[in-house]
């Protein structure tokens, strides 16, 4: 287990009291402990050295804005992240209360890790930003103007922010937008995210007869709608792993073999990655190696389905209605709402006459991807290399944040991921945890960037 000086326990402590307030955005029975959190941050962020803080009212969870303004002929950096979290269930799953942080050494956390919800995503990561201008300033180094936006609502499509952005781009206004709700790599290999997958988020009912049916009078001469949409599921690839989706892949980009072999210099060990979540093989669309599949290839998933009777023992029915909720992850060109309307009009499509289809788009986002020419990023790139004492590779990230390209569209600046976490910190998953060296690590590298970024700043 680490050693930690005195300042480090008051930094995990700090990020414990923080990860003990349940903050689920998704369920209404916590709006309380949601409004509890945005305090808890606005009052960090105060202690932190802010001159000015404010919590803002949503339609839905409030947004904590502060700032540090040094000059205004300063560049500025605008930090964001997210202080709700995912739901924590299935509860039993967990083998330590989600709300009860606990530190566990792992195997790949041999330093010790912060088991809680999220204690990676996103809790974790943006307070590292909290804890890193916290020192900046009390040791007078912030070289520049500081903005920081901290939301309620990501676990949930953030569907209040884009309108607060758009009515507030004076306030904020800045030069490069600070992220860390991405990964690392490993902290032997480190990488820094300069990609992440656009999504668009479906969701599907099939509806067949009026009511549920005795399987045994009615077996056999009506369309099952439970059999139907699994059908209907396993129709949308082919044996190769493609969507069959008509148009799907027009506006995909096709990588050059230079480009392809460039991806693959972020290090993945296939077995590793097997024995992790403890699966016999990988599998994906064919052609390409696991992290282009997971990068720069678009993919179709089921992320739940339902119907019929669930509950203990048997009932022999045939469900009135069936569901699913489908996600795509789509890349660079793949516009999301253009992906859904193609969704909808194939399932409609492929439906059997016996059955009623209804197709509902929930939310989406833009591809996004950082050039890795900007000097932001190349200020992040010697903040890494310096705290880690090996240069980081630029990373695809399969994952999607679709406020980062609004930001841009918006705000008109680039997105730089500053990510700490590891893809085995389970995210959204039973288990989430934050290794401790990866949270120092964070604090360590975040001035960092902010020195290197300033003296980029004045070269250019």
């Amino acid at each position: 287990m680490m050693q930690l000086n005195a300042q480090q326990q008051q930094q995990l402590d700090e990020l414990i009291a923080l990860l003990r307030i349940p903050s689920i955005s998704a369920d209404s029975n916590y709006k309380e402990s949601v409004a509890e959190a945005a305090q808890w941050v606005a009052d960090a962020l105060t202690k932190a050295g802010c001159d000015h803080c404010e919590i803002i009212p949503t339609a839905g969870h409030p947004i904590v804005y502060a700032e540090k303004i040094i000059a205004p002929n300063l560049p500025t950096v605008l930090v964001y992240g997210h202080y709700d979290v995912q739901p924590p269930d299935p509860l039993d799953l967990w083998d330590s209360p989600p709300f009860e942080p606990v530190i566990k050494t792992t195997p790949i956390h041999p330093d010790g890790a912060i088991f809680a919800r999220g204690a990676c995503d996103d809790k974790g990561q943006f307070f590292m930003h909290v804890k890193a201008l916290e020192q900046m300033i009390a040791s007078n180094s912030l070289p520049c103007n500081v903005k920081v936006m901290i939301e309620g609502e990501e676990e949930v499509g953030s569907d209040h922010l884009e309108d607060f952005v758009r009515a507030n781009t004076e306030k904020l206004k800045a030069d490069v937008i600070l992220i860390s709700d991405t990964g690392i790599g490993s902290m032997e290999a480190p990488a820094i995210t300069t990609g992440l997958r656009g999504l668009s988020y479906m969701e599907v009912t099939v509806t067949g007869p009026n009511r549920d049916l005795h399987s045994g009078l009615y077996g056999g001469t009506v369309a099952n709608p439970i059999n139907v949409l699994c059908k209907m599921i396993a129709e949308l690839q082919d044996d190769n792993g493609k969507i069959t989706i008509p148009g799907f892949y027009d506006e995909v980009v096709t990588y050059t073999l230079e480009e392809r072999k460039a991806i693959e210099q972020a290090p993945i060990d296939d077995e590793a990655f097997k024995n992790a979540l403890d699966i016999a093989a990988l599998e994906g669309e064919k052609g390409f190696s696991t992290l282009e599949r997971k990068s720069i290839r678009p993919t179709l998933d089921v992320n739940g389905i339902w119907g019929g009777y669930t509950g203990e023992g048997a009932k022999t029915v045939i469900a009135s209605k069936a569901h699913a909720k489908i996600s795509m992850r789509l890349v660079p060109n793949q516009q999301w709402e253009a992906m859904s309307q193609l969704f909808k009009q194939h399932f409609e499509a492929i439906a059997p006459k016996g059955v009623r289809v209804e197709v509902t788009t929930h939310h989406g986002g833009k591809p996004y991807v950082t050039p890795i020419d900007n000097h932001a990023y190349q200020a992040a790139h010697k903040a890494y290399e310096e705290s880690f004492g090996k240069a980081p590779v630029a990373l695809r990230d399969g994952g999607s944040i679709p406020i980062v390209p609004m930001f841009e569209e918006v705000l008109g600046c680039k997105t730089i991921l500053m990510g700490f976490g590891l893809n085995s910190d389970a995210i959204h998953s039973p288990n989430e945890h934050y290794g401790l060296a990866n949270y120092f690590k964070g604090i360590e590298t975040i001035p960092l960037f902010y020195k290197h970024y300033c003296a980029l700043d004045k070269k250019v």
